[in-house]
């Protein structure tokens, strides 16, 4: 699990291509280095990765082709900039909020409006995500803790804006994202079981493999 709230930008140093559409990438991140251990997660730009080797403060990871066309990451080369943070711990502070770090899919910047104190971004999204977004909900956008400010889902196109304080802009990939850019998104997966359990609150549900009911015993 993750919180969203970044650590330090690493920097991609290598990324090789394997069999079967998958990758293994060399990311630099000394802060991150500083104390994790080989099979440790990971979250780049907000995608949860397992630490396969250890060089000084360079990491290695595979990375998997269901991650690959599900995020960004398969747009990542050598010299790229990405947000790391390091798996909570129980005594973590959680500034953001609790993330898996499985991207649910991609959305794109569309507009940046700058103003005196912060800067407005809207971000496209796919319409099967914009029904988990709501106002005032939090998001994750490579792998950064937001507050969704305002959506709109329509026959233009779904989208949702954030705020992005001077902090966010300086520390993380968001200050150097162009409109048109892809980012990562991760919705709240609470929005998620909400959903299911919904769908599935008018029907009786069936024992668990293994389990005995009452009828059986």
């Amino acid at each position: 699990m993750f919180t969203g709230i970044v650590e330090e930008r690493g920097r991609i140093v290598d990324v090789v291509h394997l069999p079967d559409e998958a990758a293994r990438v060399r990311i630099r991140g000394p802060r991150v280095t500083a104390d994790v251990r080989l099979g440790d997660s990971i979250a780049v730009n907000g995608v949860c990765l397992t630490v396969s080797n250890l060089d000084g403060d360079v990491f290695d990871a595979d990375v998997m082709r269901e991650t690959l066309v599900r995020s960004s990451l398969a747009d990542i080369d050598v010299d790229s900039e990405v947000n790391l943070e390091r798996a909570v711990t129980p005594s973590t502070r959680l500034g953001g909020h609790l993330m898996q770090g499985h991207v649910d899919g991609t959305g794109v910047i569309i507009d940046r409006q700058p103003t005196d104190h912060w800067e407005i971004v809207r971000i496209g999204l796919p319409s099967r995500l914009a029904r988990y977004v709501v106002e005032k909900g939090s998001i994750a956008v490579d792998g950064v803790s937001l507050t969704v400010v305002e959506t709109q889902m329509g026959d233009d196109g779904d989208w949702f804006s954030v705020s992005l304080i001077p902090t966010t802009l300086a520390e993380t990939t968001l200050g150097l994202r162009e409109v048109g850019a892809t980012v990562n998104l991760e919705v709240d997966v609470l929005a998620k079981y909400v959903e299911r359990a919904l769908a599935y609150g008018s029907s009786t549900p069936e024992p668990a493999s293994g389990s005995v009911s009452e009828e059986t015993r």
